[in-house]
Parts: structure tokens; sequence; C-alpha cells
């Protein structure tokens, strides 16, 4: 399985680094090195720890916390849980989950990542009711309506 290594700059409540990060289609999840995730921002524990399988074969590793995080990539933000895997061979991986989550594509013959600004703009839809019927999806800023 191929891989690409980009710089990101990976920020939590408690800071930020710019660290050397895989882009990896062939890892379920993001992963990161458990000392740096305490460095950048709150661990929280898995409801029940999760094995991951490695390329050797018959090893697993687990992930027993998670961090959640934003990382930047070529000047667009985003953001992504991931699993604290002790002993992970680089500081961060970013995996098909979050790949998938913000449609990020590898082209592995010129060794870039391909973003789709579209996907980066965050934005909020609302369902209105009004007496229990619904009447469709606005975006926040177009509330006029302050029924009861």
């Amino acid at each position: 399985m191929a891989v690409i290594e980009k710089e990101v700059r990976l920020a939590g409540s408690k800071g930020e680094r710019k660290v050397a990060a895989i882009f990896d289609s062939g890892s379920t999840y993001s992963c990161i090195t458990p000392e740096l995730a305490r460095e950048l921002e709150t661990i929280l524990p898995l409801p029940e720890p999760m094995d991951f399988g490695t390329a050797e074969e018959g090893e697993k590793l687990t992930a027993k916390e998670r961090v959640s995080l934003n990382f930047y990539l070529n000047g667009y933000r985003f953001s992504d849980e991931f699993m604290l895997i002790p002993s992970l061979s680089e500081p961060v991986l970013i995996g098909a989950a979050t790949l998938q989550k913000w449609r990020l594509k590898l082209n592995f013959e010129t060794d870039e990542i391909i973003i789709d600004p579209r996907v980066t703009k965050l934005r909020l839809l609302a369902i209105i009711k009004k007496g229990g019927d619904v009447y469709g999806k606005v975006p926040k800023e177009c509330f006029l309506w302050r029924g009861r």
C-alpha cells in the first residue's frame, strides 16, 4: 500500500504543532502518538478498546483513547477524531475515514493530496418546524421566523 507524507499543522485546545503526517488510505482510522496527543488536547477514553490489524501478519495494536483535533494542509482546515496508538511509527497517520469525510484524494504519481475547496466550507443546515410540519432545510442565516 502506498502512502504520502506531508507536513500538517495540528491544533488543539492546548496548543499546536507542525508534524510530518502519513496519509494512508489503507488505514481505517486516523491515529496519533499518545505523547503528541496529550501535548495538544484533552484525551477522552473510548467506550471500549479498538484493535487494529497491522501489515505484520498476526500483529495488532489497541487504542483505548481518542482525541479530536484540527489539522491544516495547504491553507485549508480539517478536523477529525484520532485514535491514540502507543508505539506508532509516525507522529500522525491520516486514515481512510478522514480522507473520505473530507473527500481528500491521494495522487501517488505526484505525491500530492487533492483537496476540493468546496468541501472545506462549513455549513449548518437546520430544519424549520411550524405546528409539527417540516418546511425544509435552510441555512441558519436565513432564519427570520421565530414561532413558538
